[in-house]
């Protein structure tokens, strides 16, 4: 393989000047190309599309909706409740705002002023039922009482009207194709729609809350504009810590822009893949970038050393090629490797996101391995380094001389006790690492947020939320399954049961429904709130078998229950997804059927399971298709452990620095730690590649350890340091999960890096490394015409 790349090399550089030119048209095709690249937010492509959970949801979703809900409340400020002129008003206009947004379904916007909405009761004369906003509404007193006792008797309030009756909600759902268009809708136009409402309509009495998904990948999107500032930051405090490192600004800009190009490509090969970027995935091009600097800072600091020992340009450049290339394609093939094992989670989301991220880790073989060396080809070391040539040459560094004493077996012996009380420590606390998001709201935006203080608003206003999880029926060989008495009163248990779990805030069901139609059918006697046993006493709750009431199918057929939840934490989702099948466990009614589960509950619970399942598998995979690679390349156990061990305890690590932050394990977070894994192969492959070639030339483990980190090591520490101090300003970021990436990020950088410098020497001074190198460099001296002496000293 060496060879190989040693002839690679040689007809690389004879062909430099044209290969580079087309490498540059290459990059100006795909420039322009990547102006085209687009946003592409969408709702089903967070769903599992082959869970148990999602096939129901998909099945019954031509029948009931509500996933995918918009929530937008009007809120009174003034003096008094809402029966006013001036609410009422507003509320009507925002009703026919939302009606009238592209991508909302129309039969499903729900408010007061909306035909769907009716009250029914009894009277001398028999049933009495009108729109709760009637025709002729005209603002006069008698009209605002009127609507007063309509809403009461309607059964909204705690829905559409809140429990102070301070607020009303106007509710819809959304659509994945807009039938005017035939095309995807577009969530960051339907959001910017809702806050023209907002700005429309608010004032010192009037309020106006909005959630939705739409509104949250709107938010998420108006806070790039400010992701983009922090990425740029980034950028320059990486280029002005390189420029203190290498001293030079040649090799600084060339690094920097190496490290870009693998990221202008990705961007400009996604348009012609008819591929977009989803906001949730928008980091994917850092850490690219990331990966491509590390990787760039490498060769730069190969070609550098081989200038300062007398090499002219060329000559450096293809030899830094040669050293560089098998440890670096190797490394970048275990950072493809680490984002493809994520495709495990069945996702449609997560496949986008891996396919993204391997593209760009591949495209640096061709940036990093074969165009950075064209061009450093070309270059010239500035005269102020060529000057300190000699002096560098020949004296030891003092911090890597001493650090180079772990590949002994004493000290040693101080880092294995150190990395096992951490690794103890982290495996505690990780235990900690829930599944799925944590706290209430959005966890991809602060707490302060304008979604998020929304949110909180409409949970404390009304006894119904954005968090729902819908509980679907079927019934076979019944006709009339609402005038079935055995029926009914399994939904009620269902029903009742679900309303003590913990994190249940409310239920919505037909057989509650029809409890209170029946009661008022009887004065409003509460004692009259049961189901009957027979079906001539269930038909006094006919009108809640309408199928607009969105629970039911004609003639009942098929039912949903709306049980809505306080949070959407993951341990409150496992626990009510748990409870619920416990509760239908001991439902046994032949002929009905409970499927879990819809709503945005169902997509989440789904989603929590598929990563909780696919988590131990990517993690195997991972850790086995390393070591596959590590083996071959090496053809060493002792390799192997050498590399893996270091990147398994920072894995450990690094989810008990999850839990400790409060940061579940889910979709956005899995880029991380296949990072993770990708960043330490990086690290451990380099030094142990140039310390395997240092005793391969007869230097003993000590001695290789200190070379190769005089070689490699200070190019690697720089680096994580760089990257770490970069990405530490998302912090500051107004969007939490990018926040909350710069700090995992920040502790990946430089933990693996640490641990590789650390473990890797000392676990191979207790495996003797150096044993079979030297046996095997004595055997090949002995067969050559050496003296004895000379295979003595090697």
């Amino acid at each position: 393989m060496q060879r190989f790349v040693n002839r690679c090399a040689d007809r690389l550089m004879a062909r430099r000047k044209c290969l580079l030119g087309f490498f540059l048209l290459i990059t100006l095709g795909l420039g322009y190309s990547a102006t085209h690249v687009r946003l592409d937010p969408g709702f089903n492509k967070q769903i599992p599309v082959r869970h148990a959970y999602m096939l129901n949801f998909l099945d019954f979703s031509r029948i009931f909706t509500g996933a995918n809900r918009l929530l937008v409340s009007v809120h009174w400020k003034g003096e008094g409740d809402i029966y006013n002129p001036e609410f009422l008003q507003t509320l009507q206009q925002v009703t026919d705002d939302v009606f009238y947004i592209s991508g909302v379904s129309r039969p499903s916007v729900t408010s007061l002023f909306t035909p769907n909405v009716r009250y029914i009761e009894i009277t001398e004369e028999g049933y009495v039922g009108d729109l709760v906003v009637p025709p002729q509404y005209a603002a006069t007193p008698e009209d605002l009482q009127q609507v007063r006792s309509n809403a009461a008797r309607s059964g909204q309030i705690g829905r559409l009207l809140a429990n102070d009756l301070k607020s009303a909600m106007v509710r819809a759902d959304l659509q994945d194709i807009d039938p005017k268009t035939g095309q995807p809708v577009s969530y960051v136009q339907i959001a910017r729609h809702l806050e023209d409402i907002r700005a429309k309509y608010s004032n010192a009495d009037i309020e106006i809350n909005i959630v939705g998904f739409a509104k949250l990948v709107g938010d998420v999107v108006e806070g790039l504009n400010t992701v983009m500032g922090f990425f740029a930051v980034a950028f320059l405090i990486t280029g002005l810590l390189l420029w203190v490192y290498s001293r030079s600004l040649r090799l600084t800009l060339v690094a920097l822009f190496v490290a870009l190009l693998p990221v202008i490509w990705l961007l400009g090969l996604l348009p012609l893949l008819g591929l977009g970027i989803d906001p949730m995935s928008i980091l994917v091009p850092f850490l690219i970038f990331s990966i491509g600097v590390s990787h760039a800072v490498q060769m730069t600091n190969a070609w550098k050393q081989e200038v300062l020992a007398g090499s002219d340009s060329v000559s450096a450049a293809k030899a830094a090629f040669s050293k560089i290339f098998i440890p670096g394609a190797l490394a970048l093939l275990m950072n493809a490797l680490g984002f493809g094992v994520i495709m495990l989670i069945d996702i449609p989301i997560v496949h986008e996101l891996g396919i993204t991220a391997c593209i760009g880790v591949m495209l640096m073989i061709i940036t990093n391995k074969i165009m950075l060396p064209l061009i450093i080809a070309h270059l010239q070391l500035e005269p102020h380094l060529l000057g300190a040539r000699t002096q560098q040459s020949t004296r030891r560094h003092p911090l890597w001389w001493r650090l180079s004493a772990l590949a002994t077996p004493g000290p040693a012996l101080w880092v294995f006790a150190i990395s096992l009380l951490l690794l103890a420590a982290g495996a505690y606390k990780a235990r900690e690492l829930q599944i799925g998001d944590i706290g209430s709201g959005a966890p991809e935006l602060r707490a302060d947020s304008r979604y998020n203080q929304d949110n909180q608003k409409i949970i404390g206003n009304y006894s119904i939320g954005l968090d729902v999880l819908s509980v679907f029926l079927t019934i076979g060989g019944r006709s009339e399954a609402c005038l079935d008495p055995a029926v009914m009163r399994a939904v009620e248990t269902f029903d009742f049961k679900m309303r003590e779990v913990p994190g249940v805030q409310s239920v919505q069901s037909v057989a509650g429904m029809s409890k209170q139609v029946i009661a008022g059918n009887n004065e409003g006697n509460p004692r009259w709130a049961a189901i009957p046993g027979s079906a001539q006493g269930l038909q006094q709750g006919a009108y809640a078998y309408s199928p607009d009431s969105g629970l039911v199918t004609d003639s009942c057929q098929k039912m949903q229950i709306l049980v809505f939840l306080t949070d959407h934490e993951g341990a409150t989702v496992a626990q009510v997804l748990r409870e619920a099948k416990r509760i239908i466990g001991a439902i046994q009614v032949p002929g009905v059927t409970f499927h879990l589960a819809g709503g945005n509950i169902g997509v989440m619970a789904a989603s929590n399971e598929a990563v909780k399942q696919a988590e131990v598998v990517m993690l195997a995979a991972l850790f086995f298709s390393v070591a596959l690679f590590c083996l071959l390349t090496f053809r060493s156990l002792r390799a192997v452990l050498c590399i893996l061990v270091p990147l398994a305890i920072v894995a450990v690590l690094c989810n008990a620095l999850m839990a400790m932050l409060g940061i579940g394990l889910k979709v956005a977070t899995l880029p991380v730690m296949a990072l993770g894994v990708g960043v330490g192969v990086d690290y451990g492959i380099y030094l142990y590649e140039r310390i395997e070639h240092e005793m391969q030339a007869g230097q003993d483990l000590r001695e290789a350890f200190y070379r190769a980190m005089c070689q490699r090591g200070t190019a690697a520490v720089f680096t994580a340091i760089t990257m770490s101090l970069g990405v530490c300003t998302w912090v500051f970021a107004p969007l939490k999960f990018q926040a909350d990436m710069g700090v995992l990020l920040a502790f990946m950088f430089l933990v693996n890096v640490l641990g590789a410098i650390f473990l890797l020497p000392a676990l191979a001074a207790w495996f003797d490394l150096g044993k079979p190198l030297v046996n095997r460099q004595r055997q090949v001296c002995e067969t050559g015409n050496f003296s004895t002496a000379q295979v003595n000293r090697l």
